[in-house]
């Protein structure tokens, strides 16, 4: 068990150690050009946070991505970094053929959708299978681009989460569309529940709701 200290919002663990409450917000990536950058997050329909600078030379651009807590900076004299050294930059998506088409309808050119033939081969060519995981498991399947440095981003699609990784009380959907899908997965699995039990369910709205937060949460799910 943990617990929290109210007074100076750390986590106590199992051994008593205390850790800092923290939450990952921004990630500075390294780019030659900040315009050029800019035009690209542009393009990707991420909302331009700040684009600011001060007599020092110092310039800095945040976007944040649709729905994502955790927002990319980069411009001038914010990182030693060599430009498009940032590799394998995380964006977990609920749909990643459909996501990996709404990239290439912007003009960017993504990768093919793929899954690992041995786990690390998301990360490099050798060992991408093309297609989706075969049985379409969450965390299984793959895409990737680059902005215009190199910097590699890697999408990965993500439907039922491993128990743990989110609190069921604070279930959150970061877009229409995730929250459609999971919608669509809750009513096929209602739809053999009635199946199996044999008659219709007038509480099918609690039983969505139980579905959908197990599912976000990695709980096990209704039957």
């Amino acid at each position: 068990m943990s617990s929290t200290d109210g007074e100076t919002g750390t986590v106590n663990g199992p051994a008593g150690a205390a850790t800092l409450g923290a939450n990952l917000e921004v990630i500075v990536i390294p780019v030659a050009d900040p315009d050029r950058s800019k035009a690209f997050y542009e393009t990707l329909g991420w909302r331009l946070d700040a684009d600011v600078r001060t007599g020092a030379g110092v310039r800095l651009l945040q976007f944040t991505p649709p729905g994502s807590g955790c927002s990319i900076q980069f411009g001038t004299s914010l990182t030693s970094a060599e430009p498009g050294s940032a590799q394998g930059v995380y964006l977990i998506v609920s749909d990643i053929e459909a996501a990996r088409a709404a990239l290439e309808a912007q003009g960017v050119a993504v990768s093919e959708v793929f899954h690992e033939e041995t786990l690390g081969a998301r990360f490099h060519d050798p060992g991408r299978v093309a297609g989706p995981s075969p049985d379409r498991s969450s965390y299984g399947s793959f895409a990737s681009f680059s902005d215009p440095d190199g910097n590699g981003w890697l999408l990965q699609e993500v439907t039922t989460r491993l128990p743990g990784r989110v609190e069921p009380e604070a279930t959150t959907f970061n877009s229409k569309d995730e929250l459609q899908k999971a919608l669509e997965r809750a009513a096929a699995a209602h739809g053999e529940h009635e199946q199996r039990t044999g008659r219709a369910d007038p509480d099918w709205p609690q039983w969505y709701a139980d579905y959908m937060v197990r599912e976000r949460s990695g709980a096990e799910l209704p039957s």
